[in-house]
């Protein structure tokens, strides 16, 4: 089913929808964007990193045949993808769908798989961004779990954000803090990331991921020694960022 073609500018669709529920709470977000027809054709795109249990828990409750986009880099951490086969099962998602990059441009772009040694912009935008772009053409928005505390590059994040003039990316957990995730975890007894207890709370592609140390930035362990701080998934103004916004002159396209 292609995207609703008939839907109003994403900018006009984005300001009256955070006019609507920026006072609303995180489920009430995510319940409003499966059905408003301003939000349109809808899926969830999951690392199934650290914290994704929270938001992909939510969506179960309220509908678990929703859209779940994983993307496998081929390059991820062995637990990440067993975790996400264990998540999957506890919480009965019923329409995960596997993203991964095209096997013929990975042949010919990183054929012994040391991109990322010499280019980690180039490996992203090979086994992430293009992989997630192309699986997103069909759909009008998509939910993430972008959360202003977890730096400097989210900290203005709204409820509903513009992507260009593509779609819209919904955050129903841009309000939350570290410590909201812990006590919706517990209290839910969610099962956690076998990476966080191992110092990752930030947990990505195994070579560009490293432990982080008590005091810094959770994602400081994310392309560590480089100023890259996004794959380049995401989004500013319409802009793919990966360094401070108040950074001058250095908004780069990762």
């Amino acid at each position: 089913m292609p995207r609703d073609t008939s839907l109003a500018p994403v900018a006009e669709r984005v300001a009256d929808l955070n006019a609507r529920y920026r006072h609303h709470g995180a489920t009430a977000v995510l319940e409003r964007a499966l059905t408003d027809p301003q939000v349109g054709r809808i899926a969830l795109v999951s690392s199934f990193g650290a914290e994704s249990v929270v938001l992909l828990h939510l969506l179960s409750v309220l509908d678990a045949n929703t859209p779940v986009l994983f993307i496998d880099t081929q390059m991820l951490f062995p637990e990440t993808l067993a975790y996400q086969q264990e998540l999957a099962e506890k919480l009965e998602l019923t329409n995960i769908q596997t993203i991964r990059a095209d096997q013929a441009r990975v042949d010919f772009d990183d054929p012994d798989g040391t991109l990322h040694q010499f280019s980690t912009d180039a490996c992203c935008a090979l086994r992430k961004t293009e992989p997630l772009e192309r699986a997103l053409r069909d759909y009008d928005s998509w939910i993430t779990g972008r959360k202003r505390y977890q730096g400097s590059t989210r900290a203005a994040v709204e409820f509903f954000e513009a992507e260009g003039d593509l779609r819209i990316k919904v955050n129903p957990l841009a309000h939350w803090g570290r410590d909201d995730l812990e006590e919706y975890m517990v209290n839910n007894r969610l099962p956690r990331h076998p990476l966080v207890a191992k110092g990752y709370p930030s947990i990505g592609c195994a070579p560009c991921t490293s432990p982080v140390k008590p005091g810094e930035d959770p994602r400081a362990g994310r392309w560590r020694g480089s100023n890259k701080t996004e794959c380049g998934i995401h989004f500013i103004n319409g802009k793919m960022v990966r360094v401070p916004l108040d950074a001058p002159n250095t908004e780069n396209a990762a």
